[in-house]
């Protein structure tokens, strides 16, 4: 299949963007990819979202030759001179969840040892709760959640760790907060009770409607200046004219530049010290427009993190 890699000589790569292992580089990175593929999935569902990271590379790799070239979205190229990036490929997970949120956490906090940015490609959102408590015991964290969902649910079907429990676990954490969340939309997971306990816990909700109609600029107020910012995105957050590819599609979702703009105004208010790029159904995309977009958005927001570096 003719692709746009062969115009301009990219090779055959398996990572993000063609960007070395950890054993290839003769110094720490700044910023360090690592993928998995579920944490603790629904017993209902399984694991639908395996094969995402993967896929997000595979959609990236025909720009492998590319990294050194202009990118119009960030306005020059995407690494910074001497800004160096890693991909340490996807972690082995499996049937025991209890194991796949501790390979994870592991993993996340060996990249934060080092002194570099994780940058998380799930998997559905579980992958996300055990890199939130790695980041949480490394120094006071805020979170930029931008998703269509708020992940407030106590439990599902017995299981407190799961995708729809993901911000309420944050917020239980030591040295977790602000928690701004963008992006709500339609129904999900989330009862009446769930919304008032987020509220409650100070949780600043700024959902699509008031993101289309008075702009993103309530919430990026809401980030303290100088903050540790997790930016936790899930991809169903985008309209599905943009991002079909998720397992809860409803329509008035954010446009890609919204997104692209939220999260460079955040990080020129704030320091973003990971992110995490969820809820990717790769078996729903088409020609692999979803994965592009959601490595674009990974691509600028690296791009973002480097120029902070």
């Amino acid at each position: 299949m003719v692709d746009i890699g062969m115009m301009f000589g990219a090779a055959a790569v398996t990572t993000f963007l063609g960007f070395p292992s950890p054993e290839a580089v003769d110094r720490p990175p700044a910023i360090a990819i690592v993928g998995a593929d579920t944490a603790t999935p629904y017993a209902s569902v399984g694991p639908y979202c395996a094969g995402a990271p993967a896929a997000i590379r595979r959609a990236m790799a025909p720009y492998a030759a590319n990294v050194a070239h202009y990118d119009f979205d960030l306005d020059g190229p995407l690494l910074p001179e001497g800004v160096r990036v890693v991909d340490h490929g996807d972690l082995v997970v499996g049937e025991d969840a209890s194991a796949n949120r501790a390979t994870i956490r592991a993993a996340i906090d060996a990249i934060l040892d080092d002194g570099a940015v994780p940058i998380l490609l799930g998997g559905d959102d579980s992958v996300q709760t055990p890199m939130i408590a790695a980041l949480a015991a490394h120094g006071p964290l805020a979170i930029l959640q931008v998703d269509a969902h708020i992940d407030w649910r106590d439990e599902v079907d017995g299981e407190r760790l799961g995708l729809s429990s993901t911000m309420r676990r944050a917020s239980e954490l030591a040295g977790v907060g602000p928690i701004v969340q963008v992006g709500q939309r339609a129904i999900g997971s989330a009862r009446p009770a769930d919304r008032d306990d987020a509220v409650a816990a100070a949780v600043t909700l700024v959902s699509a409607r008031e993101v289309h109609r008075d702009g993103i600029a309530r919430a990026v107020a809401a980030i303290p200046a100088g903050a540790r910012v997790l930016v936790a995105l899930d991809v169903d957050v985008l309209d599905p004219a943009v991002l079909p590819a998720v397992i809860g599609p409803a329509p008035g979702g954010l446009t890609y530049w919204q997104v692209v703009e939220l999260i460079t105004a955040v990080a020129e208010r704030a320091t973003i010290v990971a992110m995490g790029c969820v809820e990717l159904v790769p078996t729903r995309d088409r020609d692999g427009l979803s994965a592009l977009t959601a490595g674009r958005i990974v691509a600028t927001t690296i791009g973002a993190i480097a120029r902070q570096r």
